[in-house]
């Protein structure tokens, strides 16, 4: 007659701790996010987002911002030179109207003639701007064909200026010579420390221009183009300046290598919209940080646009 075999019985502290193991296990089975939650504290990508939302105009019932650190107000200059005696509000509605359902996302800003009225928001907040090292994100939505849309010279759709053209700027453009009209993103310093013999833009090579440059710029009449720039160490002291260009979330370039040095005084620093420009405008924001390629991506693929991210604090 065989003996049953002898199993050990586990001593009731053993018993505890692997009852205790089955359970965390079922827990983890059972609740998977949670558990990844647990191995990766980092906030969601909308939360990052929001965190450094600084200025947004979705366009949708107002020219006005939905949400800024400063000033909501849209304002209108009669030139660039009389932005503090500006007045609030758009100019006449044949040169620049709101245009409800026209937008990437629900309404635009139409720009429908060429004026040198500058519509612009009061920078201080809205920007940032300090003089030690400054970074930002500006994303926005252009719809227009350069070609047919645009009149003859420069066109900005979007600039970040202090008191002076001269003294340090940010912006992008489309050219007024080329055919078809190439668009670029430059960071400009101060002029007289980067251009001290005051040189024709368009007689430099392209290692002499702080700039990054797309000669055949995929824009048009029927399709929403993306554009966000990004920039950092502004005002750093170093060579170490660097502006990135994105069009539908992807990178285009990289001006890289400067010293930019800019000398604005803060309250009178601007977000201008639709220098010269023929076209619509959609979803301006403004982020306090240089935004990662990641999230550049992330906000590319916004389904509400910037409405999609939580309400700022």
């Amino acid at each position: 007659m065989t003996s049953a075999p002898a199993f050990a019985v586990p001593s009731p502290s053993a018993l505890r701790r692997l009852l205790a193991r089955a359970a965390l296990l079922a827990l983890a089975a059972a609740c998977p996010a949670a558990h990844s939650a647990e191995r990766d504290p980092r906030p969601a990508p909308a939360e990052t987002l929001r965190a450094s939302l600084a200025f947004h105009a979705s366009f949708d019932t107002t020219a006005d911002a939905d949400f800024a650190r400063g000033d909501r107000r849209v304002h209108t200059a009669i030139d660039s030179g009389k932005r503090p005696s500006a007045v609030p509000g758009l100019p006449a509605a044949e040169l620049v109207r709101l245009a409800p359902g026209a937008g990437r996302h629900g309404g635009a800003l139409e720009f429908r003639g060429q004026t040198k009225q500058q519509v612009f928001y009061r920078g201080p907040e809205n920007l940032g701007y300090r003089a030690g090292p400054w970074a930002g994100t500006v994303s926005f939505w252009l719809r227009l064909d350069p070609d047919r849309d645009l009149a003859p010279g420069y066109c900005d759709p979007v600039q970040l200026v202090g008191q002076r053209w001269g003294e340090g700027a940010l912006f992008v453009e489309f050219t007024k010579d080329h055919n078809p009209r190439h668009f670029r993103y430059g960071i400009f310093p101060v002029t007289k420390l980067w251009n001290p013999e005051n040189k024709k833009l368009e007689e430099m090579t392209d290692a002499e221009r702080p700039m990054v440059f797309v000669r055949r710029p995929v824009f048009s009449r029927e399709r929403w183009t993306h554009v966000l720039i990004t920039f950092a160490q502004i005002n750093s002291a170093r060579a170490d300046g660097r502006g990135t260009l994105y069009l539908d979330g992807e990178p285009i370039g990289t001006a890289s290598g400067w010293t930019h040095t800019f000398n604005w005084d803060p309250a009178q620093s601007a977000l201008t919209l639709g220098l010269n420009y023929t076209g619509f405008i959609d979803d301006v924001a403004v982020f306090s940080r240089e935004l990662t390629a990641a999230e550049v991506r992330a906000v590319f693929s916004l389904p509400r646009g910037i409405a999609s991210l939580p309400t700022p604090p």
